[in-house]
């Protein structure tokens, strides 16, 4: 929502938004739940396919690529290849990107600007529950492959350190912004990520 909301936002100022999510790019649930249902190790290595998204959308953004992009490649919901056609993105387009776990190091690297939300799990298991996504309860043990898998990410890759903004989205209607860090002289990549995440 928050990506939404801020592609929303560029698009109203000129600029030409290209929005993606780490959604469309989830492995089969044949790999997802690889090293058991409840995994959180498998939540964190197994959930996305990160060569594919790289391929089809990230490379091809680079000074040099394609150009041609593909946004999505399976569909969760329904447990089926939910390809969508190949685009030209347009010229000095903006790749506003969310999801889980997007600090990784194989990801890292592409994002030229990225927004950590930061939200206590207190607040956003019960608030995805609210949209029809698991039990409200972060103790749950349905929840646990979730919440651990989670603190693995923060331990693993420390998104808040390497965020360039970090935001307290704990509420909605209220963001703020509780530390920037400033660009690099010379920085400049055609890419930009919004990964939303918990911490506890």
């Amino acid at each position: 929502m928050f990506a939404d909301e801020l592609g929303a936002v560029l698009a109203r100022r000129g600029q030409a938004v290209i929005r993606a999510s780490v959604d469309g790019f989830h492995h089969p649930a044949a790999i997802r739940h690889r090293r058991g249902r409840g995994s959180p190790e498998g939540y964190f290595r197994d959930s996305y396919d990160y060569e594919t998204l790289v391929r089809v959308l990230l490379d091809p953004l680079l000074p040099g690529g394609s150009g041609r992009i593909v946004r999505r490649i399976h569909d969760v919901h329904r447990e089926a290849p939910d390809v969508l056609p190949a685009e030209r993105a347009d010229a000095g387009a903006v790749l506003v990107f969310d999801g889980i776990f997007l600090h990784r190091p194989e990801l890292v690297a592409y994002w030229d600007r990225t927004v950590y939300l930061e939200v206590p799990f207190a607040v956003s298991i019960p608030r995805g529950a609210q949209r029809g996504y698991g039990d409200p309860d972060p103790a749950a043990p349905s929840n646990r492959r979730y919440v651990e898998g989670q603190r693995l990410y923060l331990r693993r890759c420390a998104p808040r350190d390497r965020a360039s903004f970090v935001i307290d989205n704990t509420e909605l209607s209220r963001p703020r912004v509780v530390r920037l860090r400033p660009r690099p002289p010379g920085a400049a990549r055609p890419v930009a990520a919004v990964p939303p995440a918990a911490t506890p």
